[in-house]
């Protein structure tokens, strides 16, 4: 006989017993709303459920299907198809089917607006579960036929609330240094944070749980993050930010975060480079970004870790300098704006007797103080030194 995993079995059935996101399920909470307004007009509305793993977003729509009694249909879209999901449309029912689709950023922009009409027509009250950012992630047409609500990481007295019950499910007992390290260690995520308490437990035949245990059961970081997700964006961005600021210890914690999680080095002093051209103002701080490319490239893993380190004091310390870049966004604005305006005769190259007949580089003076630009644009400045 299978055993039921313990998130399961503790899984809440009602909002009484939900642990966290008060913004959603207080007495003057969105949920809380719909489903009393539910209750009069009999509509309820297709949700999307952004949050992190383990913040509630399935338990919270398995509640609400129980609080509409309405049918509960459960998919991922990992392996589902919308053909698969279509058998569950209403076909005469009262009221339309609770259709809960985690990972539905899993479902590409064909699949996803094939799902359109159904919602539209309220075949469905959908309700995807995503741990990414929906404005990214799901196209337009289904994001305005729905309403997004976001879930928050679940805080550690909350994490404390849900441990509770696990330790008094399993009848064991858990040392505080042990709590400290699995709530550190379950980064916000019930689920995980559970599973690994019932591993523990399981592993050995004492009543107490140590940090030896939590950390056997554990067995890896959870540093990883989502190639294509929101994480992988943030982090990048704080890293690059970081150094734009010359805060080196926020610089080099985020390099840190990025190669613990097994972010390609090449990407990471890709980064570097850019940064190296458009915040630095010594030429030098090029070279030094390209050295570190090139031992990324060279070397890899782990070694090069210690190059980017290097690299990432340097340009976090160095003297930054945004003047060269800003005047060059400048200058793109106005070639966008006035597209292509006539080079200035002066400045032309002639090249065949004719061009040099009609004028092309007459009064041509090389160390000229007078504006080149264009007629149009002539005597504007874009380079500004601070």
């Amino acid at each position: 006989m299978i055993k039921t995993p313990l998130p399961e079995l503790l899984r809440p059935k009602r909002l009484s017993e939900f642990v966290g996101q008060k913004h959603l399920v207080s007495r003057d909470g969105i949920i809380r709303k719909l489903l009393a307004s539910a209750k009069k007009a009999r509509l309820f509305p297709s949700l999307i459920f952004w949050g992190p793993p383990g913040s509630g977003k399935t338990t919270l729509a398995r509640i609400i299907a129980s609080e509409l009694k309405r049918p509960y249909h459960e998919f991922s879209a990992v392996n589902t198809s919308v053909k698969e999901i279509s058998k569950v449309f209403r076909e005469g029912n009262l009221f339309p089917p609770i259709v809960v689709i985690d990972e539905i950023h899993r479902f590409n922009k064909a699949q996803q607006a094939k799902l359109l009409p159904y919602v539209e027509r309220g075949d469905i009250t959908l309700i995807g579960a995503t741990t990414e950012n929906p404005s990214f992630e799901i196209i337009g047409p289904l994001l305005s036929r729905t309403r997004v609500l976001v879930l928050k990481e679940l805080e550690i007295k909350e994490l404390k609330k849900i441990l509770e019950r696990g330790t008094k499910h399993l009848k064991v007992r858990i040392g505080k240094e042990a709590v400290n390290f699995l709530l550190e260690s379950s980064n916000g995520d019930a689920r995980v944070m559970l599973n690994v308490l019932e591993i523990a437990s399981n592993i050995t035949s004492h009543q107490s749980l140590s940090t030896n245990h939590i950390s056997q059961a554990l067995q890896r970081e959870q540093l990883t993050f989502d190639k294509r997700g929101e994480e992988y964006y943030n982090v990048i961005s704080a890293f690059i930010k970081s150094m734009r600021a010359s805060d080196v210890d926020a610089a080099l914690y985020y390099l840190a975060r990025m190669v613990a999680a097994g972010q390609d080095p090449l990407y990471i002093a890709r980064r570097m480079v850019v940064f190296a051209s458009e915040d630095v103002a010594s030429p030098t701080a090029l070279v030094v970004a390209n050295e570190v490319f090139r031992a990324c490239e060279t070397i890899g893993y782990p070694e090069c870790q210690e190059n980017l380190a290097a690299g990432t004091v340097y340009l976090a310390l160095a003297k930054k300098d945004r003047s060269a870049y800003d005047a060059y966004m400048r200058t793109l604005e106005d070639v966008r704006k006035f597209g292509n305006l006539p080079v200035p005769m002066k400045i032309r190259n002639p090249v065949t007797k004719l061009m040099k007949d009609i004028g092309y580089g007459e009064g041509y003076e090389a160390y000229s103080k007078e504006s080149l630009l264009p007629d149009k644009i002539k005597g504007k400045r874009y380079y500004k030194k601070d």
